[in-house]
């Protein structure tokens, strides 16, 4: 957590991780990053949003389907995108 209370670039990026090596579900990633999305008066900056954005719906159903809208390759690819944007910046 930075001195404000909410949670630094590293750790959004560690909670994909977490779920993408399997510590850490799919729900819990998503109510992690919820509380921080509906949080009203945080300021953040673009790529943090990006990232809690990404996080928040991570377990939304893929319609009539059993799987998920965002499948787990492509929160592979949003991690790998996070560490390539962290690089550029």
């Amino acid at each position: 957590m930075d001195a404000s209370g909410r949670p630094t670039l590293d750790e959004i990026e560690d909670r994909f991780v977490e779920f993408v090596v399997g510590r850490l579900s799919r729900d819990e990633a998503d109510r992690w990053a919820a509380r921080w999305v509906v949080e009203d008066g945080i300021v953040w900056d673009d790529l943090s949003w990006w990232a809690l954005n990404l996080l928040y719906g991570i377990d939304l159903p893929a319609g009539e389907s059993d799987g998920y809208l965002h499948d787990d390759e492509q929160v592979r690819t949003w991690l790998a995108e996070l560490k390539e944007r962290r690089a550029m910046s």
